[in-house]
């Protein structure tokens, strides 16, 4: 990964009780690290907080509350490949009048991104005068062969 970004994949719960029963066992952490390909530090993490708190299931991060609950991404994304001519903000508007919940453009091209799809905004070209015709037609004519 480009700048030596790590990309921060989360253990599942299924893995993470896996994890636990083959700890509860009496298997090694370390063993059980290398069994599950992940850092050692993970798995001693996990089983400390298994101890300490009783369960192993992650709590939710802090931080500012999502604008949209995943049904409303799937929403966007499916608006999107109804239309594939919709800008983001026309998108965010069918969305905002769907759901009740105001939400930005920029909202939408995140989402999107999210699914694989990218905001599209369409080229406005400036059109061609009479003149800018004849000059382009004299110009191709002069450089034929």
């Amino acid at each position: 990964m480009a700048n030596n970004q790590s990309v921060r994949r989360h253990l599942d719960a299924f893995t993470r009780g896996r994890i636990i029963g083959k700890l509860e066992e009496g298997r090694s952490v370390t063993s059980v690290a290398a069994e599950f390909g992940i850092a050692h530090s993970i798995v001693s993490r996990l089983w400390r907080q298994f101890h300490t708190a009783g369960t192993a299931i992650r709590g939710f991060s802090s931080g500012r509350p999502r604008g949209t609950t995943p049904a409303d991404d799937r929403y966007i994304v499916l608006q999107a490949r109804r239309n594939r001519r919709q800008t983001a903000g026309e998108i965010a508007r069918h969305t905002t009048q769907a759901t009740g919940q105001p939400i930005s453009r920029f909202t939408v091209a995140r989402r999107l991104h999210g699914g694989g799809l990218f905001a599209r905004r369409p080229v406005r070209c400036v059109p061609l005068t009479p003149a800018h015709r004849r000059r382009r037609s004299l110009r191709c004519r002069e450089h034929r062969k």
